[in-house]
């Protein structure tokens, strides 16, 4: 069927106002048509995510039944009886993507488990596991500009699916006819009668007593120390982020108004990414005028936080996901050692993207550091791993460089609030000492080297765009790097098939890593450079992000 078939086809069958009139308004509209329709959303080890409108290459209520009734066969085909939680977060349509979920579910007889307000990712995560689910789904599109959604499966251990969990799903979703082939039953019906059950506040006051107990430093009363201004960047955090902090005993926590409640438009921060200083503008503002000692921001479904801190001359500054990941590993290491609870051969992991200076932070204190592909699923399967061996204490820290932190076992993904103890513990922990969290990174990067880390992100965004990505991956694979800025190639690892994914080393030590998003329509390269100065390292760190923007034709 051609893609104006496809599109004849909905227009015809359609009846939903807002996705009829999306249709009407792309008549005759031939490249539209077609980007609409060349392609079904691809479902991966991340879901569904895409930009909102009517199509198979669109998040809509068509595509998110179609995957659910999908899902619920893979379900159904493994057993009886099965479960599924299901979370959303602020943007447009989730809740509606939600409860269409659930009703889909139901109808095919699995039991639902649904957060009756917007909720964090790691909540879904922990839902699945304290409700023993077969399954979560969190519709959620993370960071992402207001015109995109997504929708994200999990496993019964609280992870992301596995890439051969994923294709067996997809197998039964293109059997599932997108606009006529899911099971669907009456939402409200299926409420009343306890099929779709609405998860209640106690399991929420569950969830802020196991963050809590992550905290690493009680030694000192937090009451009226350390001073935060706090953004949810209009996302699921304000609630469960401000609950477990105060719960902690942070009381000072000032809120950005403009962007405390659900706005699915995002309409002052368009890119609500916290590693990005121009979303967290108005949080350093107001920390500006009320003389506050850190800024914390989480993305929209809160697995994620930003950090920026008030220097000693008085400004503010923004702490990369590398930056932070090593500040808290260096933390919780040394707090741990000083209260005498370090678990006996302690693991840190990380992502193979993310900062080396954590390598050497974690040898000092006697830590086992290992890097796994990106993607927080591999940090829970490193967790599941020492809890096969007995011994799941041994985990005391993972993160990524996007901004994802972990310290604990109840969650398998990266969860912004215990993350926001952490690093107010941290902060807190410094301000006692009178040093700031710049200087805290001055010391470790003094001790143990100046690294230079880095990425660089190229979007290429529709049909076009994922053949240049493909293309300039391919050509990778096909014309080997020899040299770059005169440095020979000493290494390059290409991680397929289990990642789409080539680390260069040069020689130096310095080197580059070239990876698609699995998310987003772009392809991102990953630096990391190290040399004895400051200027010396960013000097090298441009040269290289200059020459291999050229080499992959992305000048």
């Amino acid at each position: 069927m051609s893609e104006t078939e496809k599109y004849l086809e909905w227009k015809q069958f359609v009846r939903d106002e807002e996705l009829a009139a999306d249709l009407a308004n792309i008549e005759g509209n031939e490249s539209e048509i077609f980007d609409r329709f060349f392609k079904s959303l691809d479902f991966g080890t991340a879901g569904l995510r895409g930009v909102l409108g009517a199509g198979t290459n669109r998040m809509n209520i068509y595509t998110v039944r179609q995957a659910t009734q999908g899902l619920a066969n893979y379900l159904n085909g493994k057993k009886s009886g099965a479960s599924v939680a299901i979370a959303y977060d602020t943007r447009k349509n989730s809740e509606k993507f939600a409860k269409d979920a659930a009703a889909v579910l139901s109808a095919n007889g699995i039991k639902v488990w649904l957060y009756g307000a917007p909720a964090p990712t790691p909540m879904l995560s922990y839902a699945v596991r304290e409700r023993f689910c077969d399954a979560g789904i969190v519709v959620t599109a993370s960071h992402n500009p207001a015109k995109y959604n997504g929708y994200k499966v999990y496993g019964s251990d609280g992870c992301q699916i596995s890439p051969e969990v994923a294709a067996e799903i997809t197998e039964e979703i293109k059997r599932v006819d997108v606009l006529k082939g899911a099971a669907i039953c009456d939402f409200d019906a299926a409420a009343a009668e306890k099929k779709i059950v609405i998860i209640p506040d106690s399991f929420w006051r569950r969830y802020y007593a196991r963050v809590i107990k992550e905290g690493v430093d009680r030694t000192h009363h937090c009451d009226n120390e350390l001073t935060v201004v706090y953004t949810p960047l209009n996302g699921t955090g304000a609630i469960p982020v401000v609950n477990a902090l105060s719960l902690a005993g942070f009381g000072n926590i000032s809120m950005v108004r403009e962007q405390e409640r659900p706005d699915s438009a995002f309409t002052t921060c368009p890119f609500p990414n916290p590693e990005l200083k121009e979303a967290l503008s108005l949080a350093l503002a107001q920390a500006q005028r009320e003389g506050a000692d850190i800024v914390l921001a989480t993305d929209p479904d809160a697995d994620r936080v930003g950090v920026a801190s008030r220097e000693a001359d008085g400004s503010f500054r923004l702490f990369s996901g590398n930056e932070i990941g090593v500040l808290l590993l260096d933390f919780i290491c040394r707090a741990r050692l000083e209260n005498n609870n370090m678990p006996e051969n302690p693991v840190a992991v990380r992502s193979l993207v993310s900062s080396r200076l954590a390598d050497a932070v974690a040898e000092h204190y006697g830590a086992e550091m290992r890097r796994v592909f990106t993607g927080f699923r591999f940090i829970g399967k490193v967790i599941a791993e020492l809890e096969e061996q007995k011994s799941p204490e041994r985990f005391i820290f993972g993160f990524e460089e996007s901004c994802g932190y972990l310290s604990g076992t109840y969650v398998r993904d990266k969860d912004g609030i215990d993350a926001s103890l952490l690093i107010c513990e941290m902060a807190n922990y410094w301000k006692m000492r009178k040093t700031t969290l710049g200087e805290a990174l001055e010391n470790i990067q003094s001790e143990f080297g100046r690294y230079y880390d880095f990425q660089d992100n190229f979007y290429c965004e529709g049909a076009e765009g994922a053949n240049r990505i493909a293309a300039i991956m391919s050509d990778l694979r096909r014309n080997p790097l020899t040299s770059v800025c005169g440095k020979a190639v000493e290494k390059a690892k290409d991680f397929a098939p289990e990642a789409n994914m080539i680390e260069y080393t040069l020689e130096g030590g310095c080197g580059f890593i070239v990876r698609p998003s699995g998310t987003e329509p772009k392809i991102k390269i990953y630096y990391s450079v190290k040399a004895d100065s400051e200027a010396a390292v960013k000097a090298q760190g441009e040269a290289l992000k200059t020459e291999v923007t050229k080499l992959l034709g992305l000048d």
